[in-house]
């Protein structure tokens, strides 16, 4: 892991080693942990956070979710990753920030509310997520033999650490079987999302991605079907099933992680010509040409740091 000068934790900048917990803490033991994932992008007038506000916002809405107080506004936590960029003076293409908070040491047993809650913000230079290598080609997809947890079980719109155990496993799964990434179906059996990424696949032209019926409301999700729309794309929310996902002419992953990654095939079904798609191609270059701060109709959505 690439590792950077400071740490923002509880309101101070302390040093990367130092940004330690107890062993008791109580997020270790039982999960209820929020996230976030947000990137900055080195353009030409500096770096600048894509979408910055969204995620603060998200993280918040978060720990609304699931009882977690956070001590700060979206201002502030804003302000935090902003002075966190300029602190640790990076110089690579992009910076990855995770924003998150969890319950500290002091209470043990599943009633949570009145364990301390603890603020943090790192940063480090992170390369392509699945690869540059995925970008470029395109990668393997796998449907994962277990499914997204229901709603009646589960809160999926949060950003919450307790659910990606089911991402691990079902990465784990598609890794061990040969594949780059996997592909979860929720408990009807349709498309949900990725294990950290939302899906699209084109059909006839169209892009189509499954709502967010159990999974995280996806910001690059969201600025894709934008980019999309105002390109003239017809872009369909609906539900996908699996052997649709096999003939489609095109897919990719969209997240702030996984950016636009192409994908090639799907449980060893080839799409289109087994590479990146010329559809694919364009949305890519137009979301790589907006957080790096080339299209002036989308610079609203970059802080500038």
């Amino acid at each position: 892991m690439n590792e950077a000068k400071y740490i923002w934790k509880n309101g101070e900048m302390v040093a990367w080693k130092d940004a330690t917990t107890h062993v008791l803490a109580h997020t270790i033991h039982y999960g209820n942990g929020v996230i976030e994932g947000t990137k900055a992008y080195k353009t030409a007038d500096g770096y600048a956070i894509f979408r910055l506000n969204d995620h603060t916002k998200r993280l918040l809405e978060s720990a609304k979710m699931t009882l977690i107080k956070i001590p700060y506004t979206v201002e502030e936590l804003n302000q935090a990753q902003i002075d966190l960029i300029r602190m640790n003076d990076f110089q690579g293409d992009n910076v990855y920030l995770r924003p998150f908070a969890f319950l500290g040491y002091g209470v043990m047993g599943v009633y949570h509310v009145h364990a301390p809650v603890e603020t943090a913000i790192a940063a480090w230079e992170w390369g392509a997520y699945l690869g540059e290598e995925g970008l470029q080609k395109g990668i393997k997809l796998k449907i994962a033999s277990m499914t997204r947890p229901a709603n009646t079980s589960n809160m999926g719109k949060a950003k919450a650490t307790a659910n990606y155990l089911n991402s691990q496993m079902a990465k784990f799964e598609a890794i061990d079987c040969g594949y780059d990434e996997a592909l979860l179906l929720d408990d009807q059996g349709y498309v949900a999302e990725a294990s950290g990424a939302s899906f699209f696949m084109i059909r006839e032209g169209k892009l189509i991605t499954p709502p967010s019926d159990n999974a995280l409301e996806s910001i690059t999700q969201k600025t894709v079907i934008e980019i999309a729309q105002d390109m003239g794309y017809e872009v369909v929310r609906r539900r996908i099933t699996r052997e649709e996902c096999y003939i489609a002419e095109e897919a990719f992953l969209t997240g702030t992680a996984a950016e636009i990654t192409p994908v090639r095939n799907i449980d060893g079904r080839t799409l289109g010509a087994d590479c990146r798609g010329p559809i694919t191609e364009i949305i890519q270059s137009t979301y790589f040409d907006i957080v790096f701060g080339r299209n002036e109709k989308y610079k609203h959505y970059l802080t500038f740091v």
